[in-house]
């Protein structure tokens, strides 16, 4: 959840707005991130790459330790 945080806090303009969830769903710790209106954009990234490139560190991340890890924005438009 630290690395979740980190990358969620450093990406954003309203820091203080960003909660973040660890719910577990079909085997998988599922990270539900909220961030406030303003910077939901700066999650997804352009295309969506930011969002997928935090979704393949999980997955790298998921790898070496035996687990499976999702990210998803709560507030996504």
């Amino acid at each position: 959840m630290e690395l979740v945080s980190y990358i969620a806090v450093n990406l954003v303009d309203h820091p203080e707005d960003v909660r973040i969830q660890s719910l577990e769903r079909n085997g998988e710790e599922v990270f539900l991130v909220q961030v406030h209106p303003d910077d939901v954009g700066q999650i997804i990234g352009k295309g969506g790459a930011t969002v997928k490139a935090v979704r393949g560190l999980l997955q790298a991340v998921g790898l070496r330790v035996d687990r499976r890890f999702g990210f998803e924005i709560a507030n996504e438009q």
